[in-house]
């Protein structure tokens, strides 16, 4: 008999551990998906010389993303319309659209994440490490980009500032005799949209 209700007792701890688990932890179960509104993301680009800066933007063409809390492994890809990047001076733009982005050959800007580091939360802000293949000008190229996520339960946006070394990866310089600018470009990616699905805790 006492054995039977050491038997009894361990089932009923095991089932209770098994339950407390499951309630804890529902976060690890279940991927978060966002997708993109275009009118609400764009990727603001400024180009520097020594008396002022370039400013443009381009326009978004897709984007959705998926991330597994449970692995921190991403999917999806966030797509840039090449094409439309503008400063709004019509000669410089051709410039850049025929000399450095080359935009008719390659028409579009891609980023592809693969990993996030740090805590997702279901609700609110959280600060990310973002690592991906960037792609632009025919070249994939790792980053790891700054994240600032803002996650609710039918809406998020997202934020990021970063730099590209367009010219060491393959793109011509526009400097021209009475205009010199940098070898690198700050983007400033802003975004916004719909949560597919999500969760309903924080991820580690």
């Amino acid at each position: 008999m006492e054995l039977g209700r050491i038997s009894v007792t361990i089932r009923i701890w095991a089932a209770s551990f098994l339950l407390a688990l499951a309630i804890a932890c529902p976060a690890h179960a279940q991927q978060i998906s966002l997708r993109c509104d275009p009118a609400q993301s764009k990727a603001d680009w400024n180009l520097s010389d020594p008396l002022h800066t370039v400013k443009g933007e381009f326009k978004l063409k897709q984007c959705e993303l998926h991330y597994d809390p449970s692995s921190g492994k991403a999917s999806g890809e966030i797509v840039f319309d090449a094409t439309t990047g503008q400063s709004g001076n019509h000669v410089r733009d051709h410039k850049m659209h025929n000399s450095v982005l080359e935009s008719e050959k390659y028409p579009e800007i891609r980023f592809r994440p693969d990993h996030v580091e740090g805590p997702v939360n279901a609700s609110g802000e959280s600060k990310l490490q973002v690592h991906g293949v960037f792609s632009i000008h025919g070249g994939d190229h790792d980053i790891t980009l700054p994240v600032t996520l803002n996650l609710g339960p039918a809406q998020w946006s997202a934020s990021s500032q970063f730099s590209v070394p367009y010219v060491q990866w393959g793109m011509k310089n526009p400097s021209v005799l009475f205009l010199h600018v940098g070898d690198n470009v700050a983007i400033a990616f802003q975004a916004a949209g719909s949560v597919v699905s999500g969760v309903s805790g924080s991820s580690r």
